[in-house]
């Protein structure tokens, strides 16, 4: 018998926007534990308005979210900030913060009300940057590090925050080849190893087929989802390429011309 999936966000009826803007309407999928998800499309599609409301930060135009089982909007800011962390695009350069404090931060919903770190928080934040791979600039500023380097450490303070959802806003959009594919090898490793529901949004759709368990794909108001075979056996992911003279070829899973 296959076990019943158990979801950790579920979208239900979701219906996003901002002003008179429909994104996509009537959104009811379900990101399970352990999974690491691309979330895909084209620019302006809703893809940075879906993290944002899953984060909480924004509101949906209509539906609801359930995270872990209880509903987005009935949980307080202290219950949210421990079951979601969100890496932004920001690029944080604040001269002279050490790599340590800034992953300190992330342990914000279980300090005292001064901020002060405990010999548990200490614990756990220098458990995150050692599962980065870390460790070794702990005492280093943030701003001296490489933009790869201070991409692990952003996933670092999310991971000290403890949650077990981490959702990552194009967290490969400014590296190059290399340090793309090692920030999501190593994002695939953290959602498998440590059980979290890994959900972020990228334009590299190599990286979306090649690595990820699922994808989630918004396309032309609509909502694609499912792992990549699904995805290119049915056809899904050539709406990316629509009104182009580009084509998904499902046989080589590369983009090309037409003939």
């Amino acid at each position: 018998m296959i076990p019943e999936r158990i979801y950790t966000v579920e979208l239900e009826d979701l219906t996003l926007g901002y002003g008179d803007r429909v994104l996509f309407r009537h959104a009811g999928i379900g990101f399970g534990w352990g999974e690491f998800t691309a979330l895909i499309g084209r620019n302006g599609t809703g893809k940075s308005t879906l993290l944002r409301t899953v984060a909480g930060l924004t509101r949906p135009m209509a539906g609801r979210i359930r995270i872990d089982g209880r509903y987005l909007d009935e949980m307080s800011f202290r219950e949210r900030a421990s079951k979601i962390s969100f890496v932004s695009t920001d690029d944080v350069r604040v001269t002279n913060l050490r790599v340590a404090d800034v992953v300190g931060m992330g342990r914000a919903p279980y300090t005292n009300w001064i901020g002060r770190l405990s010999d548990g928080d200490r614990a756990v934040v220098w458990r995150s940057l050692e599962l980065v791979g870390m460790e070794g600039f702990a005492a280093k500023a943030l701003d001296t590090l490489s933009d790869g380097e201070r991409q692990r450490v952003m996933i670092a303070r999310a991971l000290a925050q403890d949650t077990p959802i981490i959702l990552l806003d194009e967290p490969t959009a400014f590296l190059d080849l290399p340090n793309r594919y090692q920030i999501c090898l190593l994002l695939r490793r953290l959602a498998h190893r440590e059980k979290k529901s890994i959900i972020f949004s990228t334009h590299d759709l190599n990286i979306a087929v090649e690595l990820c368990d699922t994808i989630a794909m918004i396309e032309g108001g609509r909502f694609f989802y499912g792992t990549a075979e699904k995805l290119i056996t049915d056809g899904s992911l050539q709406h990316l390429f629509e009104g182009t003279r580009l084509i998904f070829d499902p046989a080589t899973r590369n983009v090309r011309l037409r003939d």
